[in-house]
């Protein structure tokens, strides 16, 4: 009688466990800069179930459509940001379905394609090409360059967007600045400095705070958008990289690249308030749609690391790592 009870616990256990992985169950796509593909990840196995060739040397980071169907990788080229090698001059189209490239977007010429973000609001892609200093516009429907916007700076390499599309912020890595861009009027309104090198860009989810990392100083540069300059700075244990907030407002999460951790800074405060061991690397972060969990893309291991944010024992550690592809970069997450 007993073991019929323990045989009971145990599979209500397992019933539970399998439900709560089905919940979880949606798929990462992570950008895998040396293998040159995109790394489709189920989040409930926390396995690579597919890879697709980009079909170019290289992409960093990636956008995909509403509806879940499509993603777009800019070709960035061979070298680092600012740093001699060739010069990316298209962005794949992959139909997530057929796992195929059904289409390419032609800049004309070398511009280094790095960031590219839909924009609900317009309906619009918007990619950041650095040797032309803009972002440039791009319909999804009929994949022309439709517009840009200059950013007025050399190395535009990451691009933030405010909730209702009308502001953007680019993160100028080798001028060490930010340019606030009117996406609406496609215009550059300020160029904010912030150090002599920054990376990677986030806003807050109330829009009033950008972050931007400064790479001379383990600092975090707060933007008051409402004034367009900086109102404070966030010390933190070691140079930062990637940020996102979490969806409720409340904390921002660094990847600290040396330290190979993920500091926890709280927004009300704006103070670094914990920190979170990694895998090596830790660049990009996405923190899923229901808040539970963050995606940490380490570059030189060649891994995700997932943060438990929920509300159990496990929170605030790192719960799976997952093997995602060589030089794990650019994410972002479909249903």
């Amino acid at each position: 009688m007993k073991r019929q009870n323990v045989w009971g616990f145990l599979v209500c256990g397992a019933a539970i466990c399998a439900s709560t992985v089905a919940a979880r169950s949606e798929t990462l796509l992570v950008a895998n800069q040396k293998d040159a593909n995109l790394a489709l990840i189920d989040t409930g196995s926390a396995k690579v179930v597919a890879t697709i060739p980009v079909g170019g040397v290289t992409g960093h980071e990636l956008a995909v459509s509403p509806d879940g169907k499509t993603a777009y990788v800019p070709i960035y080229g061979n070298a680092g940001v600012g740093r001699a090698g060739t010069d990316g001059s298209e962005m794949s189209v992959i139909d997530l379905g057929s796992r195929k490239i059904v289409g390419k977007v032609d800049f004309g010429h070398g511009v280094r394609p790095h960031c590219a973000i839909y924009d609900r609001n317009s309906g619009m892609l918007f990619v950041t090409t650095e040797l032309d200093k803009s972002v440039s516009i791009i319909d999804p429907k009929t994949l022309k360059i439709v517009g840009s916007v200059p950013t007025g700076q050399e190395q535009s390499h990451m691009l933030v967007l405010s909730k209702d599309g009308k502001r953007g912020y680019t993160a100028n890595v080798g001028p060490g600045t930010v340019s606030v861009l009117d996406m609406v009027g496609r215009k550059t309104l300020a160029v904010i400095p912030i150090s002599g090198n920054t990376q990677r860009i986030s806003i807050s989810r109330d829009g009033s705070m950008v972050f931007t990392a400064d790479q001379k100083k383990p600092q975090l540069a707060v933007i008051d958008t409402a004034t367009n300059k900086v109102k404070t700075w966030v010390e933190l244990p070691a140079v930062g990289y990637g940020t996102a907030t979490t969806p409720d407002g409340r904390w921002l999460l660094v990847a600290m690249r040396g330290a190979k951790q993920v500091a926890v800074v709280d927004l009300k405060t704006l103070k670094t308030e914990r920190t979170i061991d990694v895998g090596d690397g830790p660049s990009e972060i996405l923190v899923s749609p229901d808040g539970k969990h963050a995606y940490v893309a380490c570059n030189m291991s060649n891994q995700v690391s997932v943060i438990d944010l929920g509300h159990d024992a496990g929170q605030w550690k790192v719960a799976q790592t997952i093997d995602a592809g060589k030089y794990a970069d650019g994410m972002a997450m479909v249903k």
